[in-house]
């Protein structure tokens, strides 16, 4: 699948430009590609450029544009050679937004498209196909482009656990219906480290790599950690999910938050992110971050 030897390439000829550059998760890569290559081969997509000016400084090239605005994209992939695209957050006709980057790559002369979508057992089978599938569909539209592409397949990211089973888990317990459904959690830094090491090297071209946690974990392994690091007893009640559903309208969450969580819920349910693979370990050249570090930070234990 992937060889450690290939993480360490000293050829930085490209440009490599990173979409969602001050975001949560470009932001780190560019952080860590800094590590790797001179500030003067690397660009950054950002809608605000006041937000990137200690890129900036760094020597990086900032470029404005957004994912609805395919003219500004053109123009911010002009002399680039590597577009890392991280998927939009906005489920605002998100496949739209991914087509004019795509699109806007090819007409700039880009040479190879990099994306960040999602490991899932089966999309056609999942609860999350209304939510997730235009993760899909973008690959099959960059496949379609006939662009070199690198398709990064990420699983949950560890960060969703404390919004998923609540910040004050330690006291109240975790209220979630994912059932026994177990995810192979990997934290946002370990994947944005290894996207960084998969954009400075070679040998990627037409691949899909599934970067996943070493281990799966159920919500009742979650508790059942947070017991056992606390001294405290936390329970895991996996309601049905429209008593999930009503409890968290109770709360007063916007539409959109509530649909999200049920869908969530009922994929991690259904088994979707049962799934482990050893590409995140072999980039990373050591073991991804487990779950009991994550949770000790996390929850201050």
């Amino acid at each position: 699948m992937c060889h450690r030897k290939q993480i360490i390439n000293k050829n930085f000829k490209d440009m490599i430009l990173v979409t969602g550059g001050t975001g949560q998760l470009g932001g780190l890569v560019v952080e860590n590609l800094l590590k790797k290559m001179p500030a003067s081969e690397l660009a950054v997509l950002v809608r605000d450029a006041s937000k990137a000016t200690d890129l900036k400084v760094k020597g990086v090239d900032v470029r404005v544009g957004t994912y609805f605005d395919k003219e500004s994209l053109t123009k911010a992939f002009e002399g680039v050679e590597k577009v890392l695209l991280v998927s939009s957050n906005d489920f605002n006709e998100r496949l739209g937004q991914h087509k004019n980057v795509v699109d806007a790559a090819k007409a700039a002369g880009v040479q190879h498209i990099f994306y960040t979508g999602v490991t899932l057992k089966n999309i056609e089978t999942s609860p999350l196909k209304p939510l997730l599938g235009d993760h899909y569909q973008t690959e099959d539209y960059i496949k379609v482009s006939g662009l070199t592409y690198t398709f990064l397949q990420n699983s949950l990211y560890q960060e969703v656990i404390p919004m998923f089973a609540g910040p004050t888990a330690l006291e109240t317990g975790i209220f979630f219906a994912g059932g026994e459904g177990k995810v192979a959690f990997a934290s946002r830094i370990d994947l944005a480290e290894a996207t960084a090491n998969i954009l400075a090297s070679t040998g990627h071209e037409n691949k899909t790599y599934n970067l996943t946690g070493a281990e799966a974990h159920s919500f009742a392994d979650i508790a059942a950690e947070l017991s056992n690091l606390s001294g405290k007893t936390v329970g895991y009640v996996s309601p049905e999910s429209e008593a999930f559903e009503a409890s968290l309208k109770q709360f007063g969450l916007p539409e959109g938050i509530v649909i999200m969580s049920v869908l969530f819920a009922a994929g991690i349910k259904n088994g979707d992110f049962d799934v482990t693979y050893s590409a995140l370990e072999e980039f990373l050249g050591r073991k991804p971050t487990d779950l009991k570090t994550f949770l000790k930070v996390a929850y201050g234990v």
